[in-house]
């Protein structure tokens, strides 16, 4: 194993990167849209009822916006606050990591599976741009790894901290939680052969655990919707919160009912997975065929100092959420923990086993990523947004400079393997973290003419809107949703701004309205990014326009 020294170094390094993107600006849609909701049960004194803009909101339990809800409360309602949660969570799945891969197999391969979990690129994203999966990702390795820790040592605290776990991950997006915590201790408890550890009272005490863990959730959707069967969600009425979350959730997002169908590519996970676990991607498909062809060697058979956890876990869930109809790029964040100890238990076993050839093979292919990360980083600050200022050039300057002398310095393959591929993490992340997000946000209409609304001191209770698009980012730099009215309704309204694109300030232009002053930033749906948006040369051509009008009566 790398040093102590080396493993803080490049553990500090990781949160170093953690810190900057969290002072970044909110991302539309959803980390802005969820700090909004979360913004809105603050302002409102309301824990109760979950609302998605004017609708009320059905699709995800309440979990994640409680703690965002309470970090505001102990912090105050900044973008910073909003991702504390999110990145403690992510500070426990990696904690969660080193305890499953030191329980399985060994100290070492505990701290570096820790290490892949803290710095695969999802997970570095996942902590900028926070979503639920942040939080579910870290209760969800948390409860796997106590209830692994039970079935070998049969400890109570264990498997009551499972149970709460579970709870936690339960609480926050649903049954896929139970999903990806049972499918891993399944195959665990069928290798093993010890079924016999849920055959006690232990497991009873856990169960009451996850039931009042869930339970205030429960009572947030009893009180929101089961005492409401008026209410229509989604074109429907009568809906039951509890038998949402309990059996139709998931069923939507398999089949698309109600949320929509947004890709039937039954390998959508298998290429995202490409990039989702960088810097580790070659090594993890590396370990999962050496692991599988050596389990399908003996059978199956059980061995003493094998585990088939991770292989199970990643297989079978891999395969349930391949035939959702709903997918998109953060559900891998589930299976990255089992990645990472997959991962790890590979690297360190081609180390302690002393095989040279395929370490130096390893080791060509991380210097291959990091040699894409560099030639990425150098497109996006002389070509994408070039530099603005020195201080930023400097930082990354020093950080190129330490990889280079890592990279150069005379030590054993398997210190390389590990310290370059952080360092390529780091690198790709310090330049997204520091540069690239900041120019690309520039582009992100509402927080931008947030700042414009602060400059011209404009009241905040007197800006409406009459599209359908929503402005989280908006709401949340404003802190104060922008209200919905219509062009008669403004017409018995003075003194009141209008947010709107091109297509809407045409229609103002025709209508009875007039304005007298009018700000303009620019407006690109920066979570989407394409060719001509990257080529300087071609992004007007992709970039729109968002106005905030002050109206006038003609």
């Amino acid at each position: 194993m790398i040093s102590n020294l080396r493993y803080w170094f490049l553990v500090v390094l990781i949160v170093l990167v953690y810190i900057a993107g969290s002072i970044v600006t909110l991302f539309e849609n959803d980390s802005a849209q969820f700090a909004v909701m979360a913004m809105r049960m603050v302002n409102e004194n309301d824990f109760i009822n979950l609302f998605k803009g004017p609708n009320e909101y059905l699709d995800k339990p309440h979990m994640h916006y409680w703690l965002a809800a309470l970090s505001y409360k102990i912090f105050g309602i900044h973008d910073w606050a909003y991702r504390i949660p999110g990145i403690l969570a992510t500070l426990l799945g990696a904690y969660s990591c080193y305890g499953l891969g030191k329980l399985l197999y060994n100290v070492d391969t505990g701290k570096l599976a820790a290490l892949v979990f803290m710095s695969a690129q999802t997970i570095v994203l996942g902590a900028i741009d926070v979503r639920t999966d942040a939080v579910l990702t870290g209760f969800t390795i948390f409860a796997i790894w106590q209830l692994t820790a039970y079935i070998e040592k049969g400890n109570l605290m264990a498997i009551l901290l499972g149970g709460f776990g579970a709870g936690m991950a339960f609480s926050t997006k649903g049954q896929i939680a139970l999903v990806v915590i049972g499918l891993p201790i399944l195959c665990h408890l069928a290798y093993t052969r010890k079924w016999h550890r849920f055959l006690s009272w232990k497991v009873l005490l856990a169960l009451v655990i996850f039931g009042l863990t869930i339970a205030p959730m429960l009572y947030a959707y009893y009180l929101q919707f089961d005492l409401h069967p008026e209410k229509v969600i989604r074109g429907r009425g009568n809906r039951s919160g509890i038998f949402f979350i309990f059996w139709e959730q998931s069923f939507e997002r398999m089949s698309g009912e109600g949320i929509g169908k947004n890709s039937s590519d039954y390998f959508f996970f298998f290429h995202t997975f490409l990039w989702v676990f960088l810097p580790w991607t070659l090594m993890a498909l590396a370990a999962y065929w050496s692991k599988a062809k050596a389990f399908l060697k003996v059978r199956f058979a059980y061995k003493p100092g094998h585990e088939f956890l991770t292989l199970g876990g990643i297989t079978l869930v891999f395969v349930l959420i391949s035939f959702a109809q709903f997918k998109l790029p953060h559900y891998l964040n589930v299976t990255i923990p089992l990645f990472s100890v997959l991962t790890a238990s590979f690297a360190y076993d081609v180390h302690r086993s002393d095989k040279n050839r395929m370490t130096k093979f390893l080791l060509g292919g991380q210097y291959f990523i990091l040699s894409v990360v560099f030639v990425a980083s150098a497109l996006i600050c002389f070509f994408v947004f070039k530099f603005d200022g020195l201080l930023i050039p400097i930082l990354l300057s020093v950080a190129g400079l330490v990889i280079v002398y890592f990279a150069l310095k005379r030590e054993t393959y398997y210190e390389k393997l590990i310290t370059v591929s952080v360092c390529a993490s780091v690198l790709l992340n310090a330049v997204l973290n520091l540069h690239f997000y900041p120019n690309l946000l520039n582009y992100q209409g509402g927080s931008n003419m947030s700042e414009l609304i602060s400059e011209h001191t404009i009241s905040v209770d007197k800006i409406y809107k009459i599209g359908d698009d929503h402005t989280w980012a908006l709401d949340f730099y404003n802190k104060f949703p922008v209200q919905i009215s219509s062009l008669d309704e403004l017409k018995n309204k003075e003194d009141v701004w209008v947010y709107v694109n091109d297509a809407e300030l045409e229609t103002i232009r025709q209508s009875p309205l007039d304005w007298d002053r009018q700000l303009t930033v620019n407006q690109f749906r920066i979570t989407r990014l394409q060719g001509k948006f990257l080529n300087p040369s071609t992004r007007n051509q992709v970039v729109r326009k968002m106005h905030l009008v002050h109206l006038k009566h003609k």
